[in-house]
């Protein structure tokens, strides 16, 4: 298996190419799948205070073996903690859960934009990032023009931004945006959870051209798009094939071939959805 390459942040640390998510795993299912998947190779662990799983992940990053220090740990802000004060405090809360003195990532998980906090809960996020104890900071489900703001306001971009991402939301204008501005796009539901996009013919026919699963082919678009994408898999053998995707290459045509469909969301619009 190719080892996965790493994308350099704007504060020039390192993230994998590709991690693996843990929603909607309890905290037995992401102790064990948590501590397996660092065993296969995963470096990039991906949970959220509203998984309800961040002491099961603790406890796997801790029994896989692995030197913390090896690990990149994303953690994420759930929308009741935003707030300057509520958001440190939601922090502190997060650590003790995943039995960790501190976080390589950590996102705020959606604007909630009706409540008008974000800029208050990112400045927290900066502060956490200048105490050391975070490393990097970031969000998740921002809009360019939210992204804006945030850099308006404070001074800083996000590292990352998390958005909902795959061949049925290809989200071109904001990756465009991102490259720009040098923020690594992260891809939630890479593999279009919900849809029927891993029995798409035409995927298929790629797969079997190349000796691989639709879902590594799905996995390398996002790869070839430099985007980093999370995909989660309570199997064994899924959570292998899911990082297998170094040793091929999709071509100019079978890129566009593989989001040569209609668009459409399959999760909220972060003008909208608000998430607590």
């Amino acid at each position: 298996m190719a080892a996965a390459p790493t994308h350099t942040l704007v504060d020039n640390r390192t993230l994998p190419a590709v991690g693996f998510g843990t929603y909607p795993l309890d905290d037995t299912e992401a102790e064990r799948s948590v501590a397996d998947a660092l065993r296969l190779g995963y470096r990039l662990i991906d949970t959220a205070v509203n998984y309800r799983n961040e002491t099961g992940v603790g406890r796997g990053v801790a029994a896989s073996g692995v030197p913390r220090e090896e690990v990149v740990l994303t953690s994420k802000l759930p929308g009741r903690h935003h707030g300057y004060e509520e958001t440190l405090a939601s922090f502190e809360e997060s650590v003790a859960r995943l039995g960790v003195d501190y976080l390589d990532l950590y996102l705020i998980h959606w604007p909630n934009p009706s409540v008008g906090k974000y800029l208050e809960s990112w400045r927290a996020l900066v502060k956490l990032r200048d105490q050391g104890l975070v490393r990097s900071i970031g969000v998740s489900n921002f809009t360019p023009a939210q992204l804006e703001q945030l850099e308006r306001e404070t001074g800083v971009l996000p590292a990352v931004n998390q958005i909902e991402l795959h061949p049925l939301f290809p989200q071109v204008e904001a990756r465009t945006f991102h490259a720009e501005r040098g923020i690594v796009t992260e891809s939630w539901s890479p593999l279009g959870r919900g849809s029927t996009l891993l029995k798409d013919e035409r995927i298929g026919e790629i797969a079997r051209a190349h000796g691989v699963s639709p879902a590594q082919v799905i996995l390398r678009w996002h790869i070839q798009l430099a985007a980093v994408p999370i995909p989660k898999s309570a199997d064994q053998e899924r959570r292998r094939g899911n990082l297998d995707i170094f040793g091929f290459s999709l071509s100019a045509e079978e890129m566009t071939a593989v989001a040569d469909r209609p668009h459409r969301r399959l999760g909220g619009d972060p003008d909208h959805h608000e998430e607590m």
